[in-house]
């Protein structure tokens, strides 16, 4: 599966940038299955069973979700959703494969329980996770929503900057298994820019410290589908969007 060799180039990657090397102590074992904390909603009067797949950045825990409030946000307004949190921490973005995982052990038993809709909700480098498995696995999900999404490095970056924006951008000749970023921005502007039957949705805030590839995708999609609020890279700008994203779909 393409993925496989993607991942494990987003990992070698990411063991580059600054701001992975604060955890690197940390321990990151991977399971099999995935550790999968399940938000049943119990209202009886659900018309149709709908789902969220939360997933982590590096920082944190998949138990977050609920600490942080998200979970609640959900259930207060009587939302027909299921939650999950899977604990898709860093390790899985190597091998196995982080997609190959969410499908077997999140997305696969959920379509099989017979809910309506999945929407995978991606917070940093989950964002990154989230468009992995759309990219993959397209059928499986109804959308993606990116909070404050990780989305390759500045040099990188620039590079799309410099060639006038994500349309104007020539990805040229690359190996997919020695260049992520490319295969990522190459897919983007082929499968995403200006279609809407790919739902994704985006909400970032003005001084995130990833905001350049933010900005660069925000570029690429419908209007309505871009929320940016005064905010960092940190979890009250992250609940506010949540929030808002909810309300946006009431």
């Amino acid at each position: 599966m393409q993925n496989v060799s993607v991942a494990r180039q987003v990992v070698r990657y990411l063991l580059l940038i600054s701001f992975i090397g604060a955890l690197l102590g940390c321990a990151f074992a991977v399971k099999t299955p995935m550790d999968v904390l399940v938000y049943e909603n119990h209202n009886d009067a659900h018309v149709q069973r709908n789902l969220f797949v939360f997933l982590r950045g590096v920082g944190g825990s998949h138990r977050s979700f609920e600490k942080e409030g998200l979970v609640a946000d959900v259930w207060a307004r009587g939302m027909p959703f299921d939650m999950v949190a899977p604990n898709a921490h860093f390790g899985y973005y190597g091998d196995p494969n982080l997609v190959v995982r969410l499908k077997a052990d999140v997305i696969d038993p959920a379509l099989a329980k017979g809910y309506q809709e999945i929407w995978l909700v991606g917070f940093s480098l989950g964002g990154l996770g989230a468009l992995l498995y759309l990219m993959d696995e397209p059928a499986d999900v109804r959308g993606v929503f990116l909070i404050s999404p990780f989305l390759g490095g500045r040099s990188f970056l620039k590079e799309i900057i410099a060639a006038g924006g994500v349309r104007q951008w020539d990805p040229g000749e690359y190996v997919v298994e020695e260049d992520w970023e490319r295969m990522l921005w190459h897919w983007l502007k082929r499968e995403v820019a200006d279609n809407p039957e790919k739902k994704v949705f985006l909400g970032f805030g003005v001084n995130d410290r990833y905001k350049t590839g933010q900005q660069l995708l925000a570029t690429i999609l419908p209007a309505e589908r871009v929320n940016i609020i005064h905010g960092k890279h940190d979890y009250r700008t992250f609940k506010k969007l949540w929030a808002e994203f909810l309300d946006a779909q009431l």
